[in-house]
């Protein structure tokens, strides 16, 4: 049985995309295609997973920009027909709207706070508030605008899904199986099953599944079914 899994495919070789995704497809739900294959791939490329391996979409682009580029932008890549599609909640009401109304066939998602942001991080940066407040204000501005999906931390999950209701849809990066919890970028972090449990829909995993690929395909299979095995186990 597939779990709430997003995997992150995050590599620059289109044939180890492919190995990646076809070793996870009986645990994983959704893969994550970001800047790193877009840049590398195009919409062609992306197009061409789909085509090879019928697996759903989160196109994570995070578009950020005036709304009429970014409504370009999400126009650009409608044909693709993503699951979702990122966009930075920081690029204010105007631009989630403009790319909602531009593919209202896709969840546009919009990111609050990146996982990979600490506190004090935020206050250099020049937010006012601390990061539970400024996840939460954004993303009742983004869904307000028309997202239908959020991007936040673990640790806002619980505080976002009271501001925003039950029906969009939550989806938690920065998440780490218990034997994996530290030792990389990711700085505001919780275990993938606490994650659904404080309300999340989706988590976005990647390199707790991707590096046993150094192993071989099939102890990616096997870690991607222990990971899902974790939070199937944990929501049943």
């Amino acid at each position: 049985m597939k779990a709430p899994i997003i995997l992150a495919v995050d590599t620059s070789d289109f044939e180890t995309a492919i190995a990646w995704i076809q070793a996870t497809k009986d645990s994983v739900s959704v893969y994550k295609l970001g800047l790193e294959f877009y840049l590398n791939f195009g919409a062609q490329g992306v197009a061409k997973i789909v085509e090879q391996t019928g697996a759903q979409i989160f196109l994570d682009l995070k578009l950020h920009d005036i709304p009429h580029t970014v409504a370009g932008a999400a126009k650009a890549i409608a044909k693709l027909e993503p699951m979702f599609l990122t966009v930075h909640a920081s690029g204010g009401a105007a631009m989630v709207k403009a790319a909602a109304v531009a593919v209202p066939d896709v969840a546009v998602t919009a990111v609050t706070i990146l996982t990979s942001i600490s506190e004090g991080d935020l206050f250099e940066i020049g937010y006012a508030s601390p990061a539970l407040e400024s996840a939460v204000a954004l993303a009742k501005l983004a869904i307000g605008a028309g997202a239908k999906a959020i991007v936040c931390s673990p640790l806002e999950t619980k505080a976002i899904r009271s501001a925003i209701g039950e029906e969009p849809i939550i989806i938690t990066p920065g998440v780490r199986p218990l034997t994996e919890m530290g030792g990389d970028d990711q700085v505001r972090t919780m275990t993938p099953a606490d994650a659904i449990s404080a309300g999340a829909n989706y988590v976005v995993i990647g390199r707790p599944i991707t590096k046993a690929w150094a192993d071989g395909a099939s102890a990616m299979t096997a870690k991607a079914r222990l990971i899902a095995d974790e939070i199937l186990s944990a929501i049943a």
